[in-house]
Order: C-alpha cells, then sequence, then structure tokens
C-alpha cells in the first residue's frame, strides 16, 4: 500500500530533476501539526469500541453463529491496525526512533489489519447476502466451524496481500533524521509503486464494493417483497452501510492513484505533488477512522448486541463501581428472594 505510511522525507527524487529535489519541508511541518491529535482521536475512539466489540462477543455471544466468528475477527483486524497508530503519530512529530525491526513490524501489522478489516467486512457482506436471500442453504452453510475455517483463509490472503508493503519498507537516514517509509528497487520502482496502487484500489474499494452491490441489491429485493414493519429500517440501514464505506475510502483511493500516475494526470510538477501528499494525510486519516465506525454499523447497532452490551457493561463494570448502589441491592434482595422460593419448592417436592 503505497504511501499508506505516514513519511518524513523532506525530498522527493522520483518523476522530477535529480538534480533539483522537490522539497517536502511543508508537508512535514503539517504532518507534525495535525496528525498526532487526529491520529490520538481514532485510536481512543476505536480502540475502546472496537475491544467492546470482543469483549461482548466472547463473554454474552460465545461466538455461537458464523456471523459472530466475522465480527470477532473483523475488530481484531480493527485493533491490530490501531495498535500501529500511537507510533505513526510520534512519527509524524518526529523521526522514526524505533529500529527497523519494528519499522517492518508495524508496517506488516498495519496492512495486515487493514486487509483484514476490508476481507471480513466482504465476510460480513456475503453472509447477510445468504442469511436473507437463500436462507434454507444458510442454515447449513453458516456454522461456527465454517466461519473459523474461512476465516484463517481469510488472514493468510490479508498476509499475504501486505507482503509488498512489507518487505520493500525499511528505515533510511535522510540528512539528519531516520524515515520509516517504502522503498522500491531503483530498476524496478515505477513497476512497484503502480502495482502497490492497483493492489489497494481493486482490494480496498473496487472489490468491496462490487460485492456490496450484488449482495445488497440482493437483500432489498428480498427485504422489499417481505411484510416487514421493520423493513424499511434494514433498506436505510444497507444503503447506509455502502455509502459510509464509499465516503470514507473513496477519497483516498482517487488521491493515491493521481499521487501514482502523476505524470499522466498532468501532476508531475512539485507544487502538485505537496498537494497530493497534503491530500494523502487528509484523506488517509479519513479512512482510518472507518474502524471507529464498523463497531457501529455491524455490532451496535442492532438491537440484540445493544442488549448484550449493556448486561456485559452492568455485570462486569457498573456492579464493581457501584457496589453499594440501591438497585443492585435491589437487585441482590430479588435474587436471593428467588433462590429461597426456588430452595422452598425443591423442599417441598421431596418431602423436606
Amino acid at each position: 500500500m503505497d504511501n499508506q505510511i505516514p513519511t518524513t522525507t523532506d525530498f522527493d527524487y522520483y518523476g522530477f530533476n535529480p538534480e533539483e529535489p522537490c522539497l517536502k519541508a511543508s508537508v512535514k511541518q503539517i504532518a507534525a501539526a495535525l496528525l498526532p491529535p487526529l491520529y490520538s482521536l481514532v485510536f481512543i475512539f476505536g480502540f475502546v469500541g472496537n475491544i467492546l466489540v470482543v469483549l461482548t462477543l466472547i463473554n454474552c455471544k460465545k461466538l455461537k453463529s458464523m456471523t459472530d466468528i466475522y465480527l470477532l475477527n473483523l475488530a481484531i483486524s480493527d485493533l491490530l491496525f490501531l495498535l500501529t497508530i500511537p507510533f505513526w503519530a510520534h512519527y509524524a512529530t518526529n523521526e522514526w526512533v524505533f529500529g527497523d525491526v519494528m519499522c517492518k513490524l508495524f508496517t506488516g501489522l498495519y496492512h495486515i489489519g487493514y486487509f483484514g478489516g476490508i476481507f471480513f467486512i466482504i465476510l460480513l457482506t456475503i453472509d447477510r447476502y445468504l442469511a436473507i436471500v437463500h436462507a434454507v442453504f444458510a442454515l447449513k452453510a453458516r456454522t461456527v466451524s465454517f466461519g473459523v475455517g474461512t476465516s484463517v483463509v481469510t488472514w493468510m490472503l490479508a498476509v499475504l496481500a501486505s507482503l509488498p508493503g512489507i518487505l520493500f519498507t525499511r528505515t533510511q537516514k535522510e540528512i539528519s533524521h531516520y524515515t520509516c517509509s517504502l522503498h522500491f528497487p531503483p530498476n524496478k520502482f515505477h513497476f512497484w509503486k503502480m502495482f502497490t496502487a492497483l493492489e489497494t484500489l481493486i482490494l480496498g474499494l473496487v472489490l468491496p464494493l462490487l460485492v456490496m452491490i450484488i449482495c445488497y441489491s440482493g437483500i432489498l429485493k428480498t427485504v422489499l417483497r417481505c411484510r416487514n414493519k421493520k423493513k424499511h429500517k434494514a433498506v436505510r440501514l444497507i444503503v447506509a452501510i455502502m455509502i459510509v464505506y464509499f465516503l470514507f475510502w473513496a477519497p483516498y483511493n482517487i488521491v493515491l492513484l493521481l499521487n501514482t500516475f502523476q505524470e499522466s494526470s498532468g501532476l508531475n510538477n512539485c507544487s502538485d505533488s505537496n498537494r497530493l501528499d497534503q491530500a494523502m494525510q487528509v484523506t488517509e486519516t479519513l479512512g482510518m477512522t472507518h474502524c471507529c465506525i464498523n463497531p457501529i454499523i455491524y455490532a451496535f447497532i442492532g438491537e440484540k448486541f445493544r442488549s448484550y452490551t449493556a448486561r456485559f457493561f452492568q455485570k462486569h463494570i457498573t456492579k464493581r463501581l457501584c457496589k453499594h448502589c440501591p438497585i443492585f441491592q435491589q437487585e441482590a434482595l430479588e435474587q436471593s428472594s428467588s433462590i429461597y422460593s426456588q430452595s422452598s419448592k425443591v423442599e417441598i417436592s421431596i418431602g423436606l
């Protein structure tokens, strides 16, 4: 994923006159001012939301369906993606101080989390399609074991898609500081730059949108035929999922495409390159926030999942923070009364 990782490179020698490198100091200054607070907000909201999804799925829902398996893996993908953000935030204000091994490690986690999240969104879309459009077939196909098996394959595909970014990312000293960024082989620079950009465009935007359009078209036809009072709410939810995904990731993919094909798009001068780099920072941050929206769209918007989350909070958090609150004391009395009445019935039934 070319340019997916924040860069502190002050010069760009590619596409311009090598004797007069394009200065990137303004891009660095804007990144240092804007990215850390934005990344911090994304990390906090995304981490809290996805941790709640994981805890609720494990503690309350007990992973009893294929949908639960995919939701759990989607949350894990987002968490892998989010865990790297504090390091990119530090990098935006300073040089890369974590060494070459950590550079490759965090790049790998970033890419695997990114591609994993996209692939599990696709699986969730197909899962919804099967459950609504092919309900009879879904009873046999949508099993927990099948969900686990497809999840393993999906993680393998995410790692495979991430390999170019991992292999070509390294630390490098530039003038007075170290960077952690992509460095393609000089003899195949344009090939790999085009390959990673097209890979991101196809896997990150074209494929998921194509799957969503096909699956949700079938879902809408089925839902609109049903005599269900909640069908209009379901239609709005389906349309919202498609629009939100497109709005969050389409701008980044468009800018990435323009940045990759600067010469053919007539943007092969230094000032346009600086503007594109700034646009990359803004649109990439917008795309990052999609992992904060995932828990809302795919989990908390469902009534059952909200009730599970409320139960989890009440059981594991609220009671511990407020043990002596009247509401919990009343609950305890009701539970003890219930237990007493049940034990009394048992005593009577066995003649004690």
